[in-house]
């Protein structure tokens, strides 16, 4: 792999880039982006070689798309169009029957894998950057079937230099699961932040009182907008379904309260104590 592309310089591809630099000195990496401010942040920390335009891949060992999923949807048609037939195109999105959909019927489709790494922070952009961001962490892969076998193995070779557990899905699967563990979280902090900040307009001392529980409760609350509306408008039937049976317990826990009913609220916390066990078996 040694002409390697990532288009979308933030978190997720510019900490991939910042791994293969480290695994594979010899690699040039090529950097394209929306924001040419981010290519140049890019350069100057060291995290791509040089910038690129999508036109530029012909030549492209292995393409990293790392962009928000309604940009993929546009742009996975032109990469595909333009890569060599030898290349090997890594689609890192959070969402996954939409550009399953679309690339199903491109006559290159043997060359793109769709994968979501389970992995990474609330911030964005070049600096949010990670040294070793993936290592221990999951690449869920769908639809491998799909992918060239060479190709597969070159991304499972690239995957385990990292670090990575892999696991196979269905897209289907994937989009369901990942609104319960990943999409639902991101509301739930996005909510109670504006409630808190609505509430501070009235009582100025809130933040004074706010603990550890408060920021690492909100702290996804700190994301990108721009990389999380795409997702909630794809991933919407899902994100529904995971909000009426949240919404479901919290008006269930509201009338224990309004009941007095302190042991069925004792007993729910106690149930739900059980996730201890569950995140450290994933550990």
């Amino acid at each position: 792999m040694q002409n390697i592309y990532i288009i979308g310089i933030g978190l997720i591809g510019g900490s991939m880039a910042l791994d293969i630099k480290r695994l594979y000195p010899d690699v040039n990496i090529r950097g394209i982006d929306a924001n040419p401010l981010h290519v140049t942040e890019a350069i100057d920390l060291h995290i791509i070689d040089e910038g690129a335009e999508l036109n530029d891949i012909a030549n492209a060992d292995l393409v990293i798309i790392a962009i928000p999923v309604d940009a993929s949807l546009e742009v996975i048609t032109q990469v595909l169009d333009n890569i060599p037939d030898s290349c090997l195109v890594i689609e890192a999105g959070s969402t996954k029957e939409a550009i399953c959909g679309i690339a199903r019927a491109h006559p290159k489709r043997r060359n793109l894998l769709t994968a979501h790494p389970i992995a990474g922070t609330e911030f964005s952009g070049p600096s949010a950057a990670i040294n070793g961001l993936y290592k221990n962490k999951t690449m869920i892969i769908c639809e491998v079937e799909e992918t060239a076998f060479k190709l597969q193995e070159k991304a499972l070779k690239l995957f385990s230099d990292l670090g990575m557990r892999i696991r196979y899905m269905n897209p289907k699967a994937h989009d369901k699961h990942i609104a319960y563990v990943s999409h639902l979280s991101h509301i739930s902090s996005f909510m109670l932040g504006k409630t808190v900040i609505e509430k501070e307009r009235n009582e100025r001392d809130i933040f004074d009182m706010a603990g550890s529980g408060f920021e690492s409760t909100v702290r996804l609350a700190k994301s990108s907008p721009d990389m999380w509306t795409p997702i909630f408008k794809q991933n919407k039937h899902n994100v529904i379904e995971t909000l009426e049976e949240y919404i479901a317990n919290l008006e269930q826990f509201k009338k224990h309260l309004e009941d007095d009913d302190y042991k069925a609220i004792h007993l729910e916390m106690k149930n739900t104590n059980h996730i201890k066990t569950i995140l450290k078996g994933i550990e």
